[in-house]
C-alpha cells in the first residue's frame, strides 16, 4: 500500500493498473418500468429459504436445521453464505440462546456450533463499555472455531473483527490477514474486516482505504462480493466526516463497479439485498438518483437494516422515505450532482448518528 500504511504491508497485494478509477464504467440505466413494491410489501432483513428454515427450527428449540445448513456450507466451501448465516444465527441466539446452548452441550467440538458461539460472544462483548477487556476473554472461543476446520476462513474474519475491537497491534493483525487469505483469497467478509481495521487504525486516511479496496476488487472474480469493497470505502468516507477529500471520480468509480456486480446478481432476492441497499445509499449521497432508483428496483421488497440504521432508529422507515425521495427526484428530472473545482464531492453529509459502530458496520 502507500507509505503511510507501511506497518500494514501484509495488506498489500500485487496490483494491476487502476482501470476503473476516475472513469465511468457504464452503470446500467434504470429500467423503463420503474414500478416498485408498495410500502406495505417491503420487508426488513428477510432471510433466504435456508436461513429461514434454520431460524424457525431454532425458535422451536431445535438446532438441527441450523447444523445441517452450516455443515452444507462447509461441504460446498460456500464461505460467503456461511459468513452471513453465522452472523444471523448468532444474533438470534443472543435473545433466544436455548437452542445454541443445547447444540454446544450435545456437540462441544462441532465446528459450526463453535463458530456461532464465538460470533455471539464477540457481538455481546462489542456492545459493552468494557469492550476491549471482554473481547480478550473470548479469544479461546475464536481459536477453537478456527482449529475445528482449518479450511474455513470465517473464524479468521471473526478474528480480524475481534482484533479491531481489542485494539490489537498491527503485527498480529497481519498474521491473521495472511492466515485468512491463505484459506480464501477473495473472501468478502475477511476483506471487509480488514478494511474496517484499516479505517479504525488510520482514522481519516480514506485514500489508503480506497487503495486497499480497489486493489482487492481488481484481483477478485467478477461475481465475488469483494468487487463491492470500494463501495464500502466510499460509504466509510461519506459517513465519516473527517480526513482529506477524496476525488469525486473515485467515489463514482466505486459505485459503478458495485452497480456492474449488482446487475450480474439475481433481482428481487434476499441475499444480494444488503449490497443493493448500500449501493442505493451511496448513490443517493452522490446525488445519482436515477442510478439509485435502479437499485431500489433490483432489490424489490427487501430492505436491510444496514446502512439505513446509520441515519435513523427505524431503518425500514428510512428506506421507504429515501426511496420516495428518489422517485420524486427522478420524476422532477434531477439525477446527478455536481462537483467542486477540485473534482471532490460538493458537501459531506453530517446527519448520521454518531457513536461506536457495531462489528457488522463499517
Amino acid at each position: 500500500m502507500v507509505d503511510t500504511m507501511a506497518p500494514l504491508h501484509a495488506f498489500t497485494r500485487t496490483s494491476r493498473p487502476q482501470g476503473t478509477r476516475g472513469k465511468r464504467t457504464g452503470t446500467p440505466a434504470p429500467s423503463a418500468d420503474t414500478a416498485l413494491p408498495a410500502d406495505d410489501q417491503v420487508l426488513l432483513d428477510v432471510p433466504d429459504d435456508s436461513l429461514g428454515h434454520a431460524l424457525l427450527g431454532a425458535a422451536a428449540g431445535d438446532p438441527a436445521p441450523a447444523a445441517e445448513m452450516l455443515a452444507a456450507t462447509r461441504r460446498r466451501a460456500a464461505w460467503e453464505h456461511r459468513d452471513r448465516y453465522v452472523r444471523r444465527l448468532a444474533a438470534f441466539a443472543r435473545s433466544r440462546p436455548e437452542w445454541l446452548d443445547a447444540w454446544r452441550s450435545r456437540a462441544p467440538r462441532d465446528p459450526d456450533a463453535l463458530l456461532v458461539d464465538a460470533q455471539r460472544a464477540v457481538d455481546r462483548a462489542w456492545d459493552s463499555p468494557a469492550r476491549a477487556e471482554l473481547l480478550r476473554e473470548v479469544s479461546p472461543l475464536i481459536t477453537a472455531a478456527a482449529r475445528a476446520d482449518h479450511r474455513d476462513p470465517v473464524p479468521w474474519r471473526l478474528a480480524l473483527d475481534h482484533a479491531r475491537g481489542a485494539r490489537t497491534g498491527h503485527t498480529y493483525v497481519e498474521e491473521l490477514w495472511e492466515a485468512a487469505v491463505r484459506r480464501a483469497p477473495h473472501h468478502p467478509g475477511c476483506h471487509v474486516a480488514a478494511l474496517r481495521y484499516l479505517a479504525s487504525s488510520w482514522h481519516g486516511s480514506h485514500r489508503e482505504c480506497f487503495d486497499f479496496a480497489e486493489t482487492a476488487a481488481q484481483d477478485a472474480p467478477e461475481s465475488s462480493l469483494t468487487q463491492a469493497l470500494p463501495l464500502r470505502a466510499a460509504f466509510g468516507y461519506l459517513t465519516d466526516g473527517c480526513g482529506p477529500a477524496v476525488e469525486r471520480a473515485r467515489l463514482d468509480a466505486a459505485a459503478d463497479r458495485a452497480a456492474v456486480l449488482s446487475a450480474r446478481l439475481p433481482s428481487a432476492q434476499p441475499w444480494p439485498a444488503e449490497l443493493r441497499n448500500l449501493l442505493a445509499y451511496v448513490l443517493v449521497r452522490l446525488g445519482r438518483s436515477r442510478d439509485a432508483l435502479e437499485q431500489f428496483r433490483l432489490t424489490g421488497p427487501y430492505a436491510t437494516s444496514f446502512p439505513w440504521d446509520r441515519d435513523a432508529d427505524d431503518p425500514l422507515g428510512r428506506f421507504l422515505e429515501v426511496r420516495q425521495e428518489v422517485l420524486r427526484a427522478v420524476a422532477s428530472g434531477a439525477g446527478t450532482t455536481g462537483t467542486d473545482a477540485s473534482g471532490t464531492v460538493s458537501g459531506r453529509p453530517g446527519s448520521e448518528r454518531r457513536g461506536q459502530p457495531d462489528p457488522g458496520g463499517h
